[in-house]
């Protein structure tokens, strides 16, 4: 059978079938559209070991002697198949590619296993994968794990993944590969603020714009692995899967289980080569949500500035208070007005009303309508905060439907048995159960056939950590019904946006944004977090589709104080919004707020549909990041253009006294650019606050002009930022 080669955007993948397996003999570099014969990539046998060649499979299997973690692993019931081996033994059945897909069926008789596989190398580079595991046999197949993995050149000698919790989501930490297992688990019945976004396997000292680098993404919002297995003759695979329970999945006879899509992406110039990946799948999207010119694709509307009214007035929902805040946030520019968690029947704190979701007829006697009203009637969309997959036990709908409370148990509840911890006051409900399921649809599609709501702020405030329905894990049942009631209720109201929160970031990836226009990225508003968690969401998430707000003066999460330009350049390079009490913003600061919103106003369309691109900084005191347009596809930018939007961020002191000259990445080499400040300039009345330095750079009072391959390669001075301060920078192409 002839090898499979699909190529893409500085990407191949060459899948061969000599050894009767589908084996991934090439994940990397473009090698053309011509290849040799196969044949002399056959390694030698070595002494004590198997006597033949070990191929490193699509589905590594222990019947071929793999020594690693293998793919498929399950189990037949007492009664199974006589003589069934410990392992299936896989070999190919149909293979064929279209274009850039390919389906590949391996098949095992004697176990009665069939898995599909079905790959799409993506204009962008980006590769999707997904296996399919039907069970031909005549009895149950308990399904232990099904994993979708890659290998990974032998240069490929550091990882970097990601960890984190509440409030310091998606933080890096790199690794030497070495021989053996390393395992990022998540049992947390949803993604979990520790999850890891992005594994990324790459050559030695990787950084944003150098080096090698193979990651890979696994998306689902449910219990996962994810790993890199390095096995004793040195070959690496990394890759993901879903995390089963004990039983939580267990085929009958002509059943099937598909996993969550694994996306995986290479690039020869570093993480930002990933970045440029994800980036282009999400952006041709049919659904996604801005104006996306390079695809070719219908314009979506701009991101709306956003108002969210929580750290605003908490609990306290009044509506004289709502609708004064409401035409402060007009006056201001705001485009969309959010009420966060109070609005419901008996909500008055965080400890009851979960479940109910009928407006709360004593706060609001003629309903959302006359806030409604207000919001609207001064150009603003109106969005309404849900948590749907959750429950207070002071609630109505517990009292009625104690049954409905996830737990170990399907009666316990009932019968007076315990149930799982409480999380902030609340417990888990249970969508496998069919009537609770539909409750919670039918009470938010009330909701919104009752009201002018254009946006849910749909939040999920707690783990999954003890999880059963009919006496048995139901992680991965739960999350297909959640996944369901997000699809049923877009397709019911195909205008409302939803946005995924999850006690901040603990619900970002691909599988929940496959059903979401946006995701709140932590429940942090402190912008010096925010610098970390943004950079690392970004990696993989376009900034359209993360939510990033102005916070107070000083920080709800942390008790820091920031001056107001540092707090709005960071939310700048995201969704841009606010979640203050913007009221009591007035004099200069009001202005220098209303001339953000402008900013942001005038320079969306290039923040959200431009490329991310990182600096590679010596040290870590100093951050520069920016948003380039693309000219990637050979149409140069017009003169006049703003081509690039930068922030230089101080994060720190610096053991230095001066930054020295820093490289600004990602402008076309052979254009000509004038680079300015955008705030602060000279003119600006705190101007000297942000600095420490007696004289500034020259260029920085009255900008410069230079070339791309001149500011890359050459850079620019930097002035001496106090810590925790920012500069923002344009680049205009002549």
């Amino acid at each position: 059978m002839d090898p499979l080669h699909l190529r893409s955007a500085g990407t191949s993948l060459v899948i061969s079938f000599d050894s009767g397996e589908a084996e991934v003999v090439h994940w990397g570099a473009d090698l053309g559209p011509a290849l040799p014969d196969l044949a002399i990539l056959a390694a030698p046998v070595p002494h004590s070991a198997i006597d033949a060649r070990v191929p490193a499979a699509l589905l590594p299997q222990a019947s071929s002697s793999w020594r690693g973690r293998a793919a498929l692993r399950g189990s037949r019931t007492a009664d199974g198949v006589s003589g069934l081996d410990f392992s299936a033994r896989l070999r190919v059945v149909t293979a064929g590619a279209d274009g850039g897909s390919a389906v590949i069926v391996q098949s095992d008789p004697d176990a009665g296993l069939t898995v599909e596989s079905t790959l799409k190398l993506h204009d962008g580079g980006l590769l999707e994968m997904r296996h399919t595991v039907t069970n031909d046999g005549t009895t149950p197949y308990r399904l232990d794990e099904l994993a979708t993995v890659l290998p990974v050149a032998p240069d490929a000698v550091e990882l970097l993944d990601l960890t984190g919790r509440w409030c310091r989501e998606r933080h890096p930490q790199r690794r030497a590969i070495q021989q053996g297992t390393w395992v990022r688990t998540g049992r947390h019945g949803r993604t979990g603020h520790d999850s890891s976004l992005l594994f990324a396997a790459g050559t030695a000292g990787f950084g944003n714009r150098h080096g090698k680098v193979w990651a890979t993404h696994l998306a689902w919002s449910g219990n996962h692995e994810q790993f890199a297995d390095t096995i004793g003759d040195g070959r690496t695979m990394i890759g993901g899967s879903e995390l089963l329970g004990p039983a939580e999945v267990t085929l009958e006879p002509g059943g099937s289980y598909t996993t969550p899509a694994l996306f995986a992406a290479y690039s020869d110039h570093g993480l930002d080569g990933i970045t440029d990946a994800f980036y282009s799948w999400f952006r041709s999207r049919q659904h996604h949500v801005l104006p996306a010119a390079s695809t070719g694709l219908p314009a979506g509307k701009p991101r709306p500035v956003v108002l969210n009214t929580w750290e605003a007035v908490y609990f306290d929902h009044n509506l004289d208070t709502l609708i004064e805040l409401a035409e402060s946030a007009a006056d201001l520019g705001v485009e969309r007005f959010v009420l966060d968690d109070g609005w419901f029947r008996g909500r008055r704190d965080d400890q009851s009303g979960l479940g109910d979701w009928y407006v709360d007829e004593t706060l609001w006697p003629n309903g959302l309508t006359p806030l409604i009203e207000a919001v609207t009637s001064r150009g603003m969309e109106f969005g309404l905060w849900v948590e749907p997959e959750m429950v207070n036990l002071d609630s109505d709908i517990a009292r009625a439907h104690p049954d409905w409370i996830v737990g170990p148990s399907a009666v316990q509840h009932k019968d007076g048995g315990r149930l799982p911890l409480e999380w902030r006051n609340q417990h888990i409900i249970d969508l496998v159960n069919p009537d609770a399921w539909q409750y919670i649809y039918s009470r938010i599609d009330a909701l919104l056939r009752q009201n002018n709501i254009s946006y849910l702020k749909w939040d999920q405030n707690r783990d999954l950590l003890e999880h059963g329905h009919a006496g048995r894990s139901s992680v991965h049942e739960q999350t297909l019904a959640a996944y369901r009631l997000f699809d049923e209720l877009r397709k019911a109201h195909p205008g409302v946006e939803i946005e995924s929160c999850s006690s901040g970031g603990a619900r970002v990836d691909l599988g929940i944004l496959e059903r979401t226009d946006r995701i709140w990225g932590s429940d942090c508003n402190d912008a010096l977090e925010r610098q970390t968690i943004q950079r690392w969401t970004g990696a993989v998430v376009p900034p359209e589709l993360v939510g990033s707000h102005i916070g107070p003066t000083t920080s709800h999460t942390t008790a820091r104080t920031h001056d107001l330009s540092f707090r709005a350049i960071t939310a700048l390079f995201g969704h841009f919004g606010m979640e203050w009490d913007i009221r009591g913003v007035q004099g200069k600061d009001r202005d220098e707020l209303k001339r953000f919103i402008n900013l942001f106003k005038e320079h969306r369309g290039l923040l959200h549909s431009g490329r991310r691109v990182h600096a590679d900084v010596a040290g870590d005191a100093l951050l520069l990041h920016g948003v380039v347009t693309d000219a990637a596809e050979g149409t140069p930018v017009a003169a006049g253009t703003t081509a690039g939007l930068f922030a230089l961020v101080s994060t720190r002191t610096s053991a230095a006294e001066e930054p020295g000259r820093i490289g600004i990445p990602g402008l076309e080499a052979a254009r000509g650019y004038r680079v300015e400040a955008v705030f602060p300039t000279p003119e600006d009345a705190d101007y000297v606050h942000n600095y420490t330095q007696v004289q500034p750079p020259a260029w920085l009072a009255d900008g410069a002009v230079a070339t791309g391959r001149f500011l890359a390669e050459v850079g620019l001075p930097m002035p001496n930022l106090n810590p925790e301060h920012a500069l923002l920078l344009k680049f205009t192409a002549l």
